[in-house]
């Protein structure tokens, strides 16, 4: 995602839909590279995969 506002934002909307995705930034990567980390396991359905694809789609459209 690259900044860290942008991160953070997307971070809390999926989390406001259910989705936990952690924002890491500086200093942890460099900066200009903040990113989301998913951890998915076993657990987790395809319902849930399209679930999360469904969801930064939206968010991705609406940024536009």
């Amino acid at each position: 995602l690259g900044s860290e506002e942008k991160t953070l934002h997307l971070s809390q909307w999926l989390e406001t839909r259910g989705v936990l995705a952690i924002a890491i930034r500086p200093p942890t990567v460099a900066a200009g590279t903040a990113r989301l980390r998913f951890a998915l396991s076993s657990q987790h359905t395809p319902q849930h995969l399209d679930q999360l694809i469904s969801l930064i789609r939206e968010w991705h459209e609406s940024q536009s």
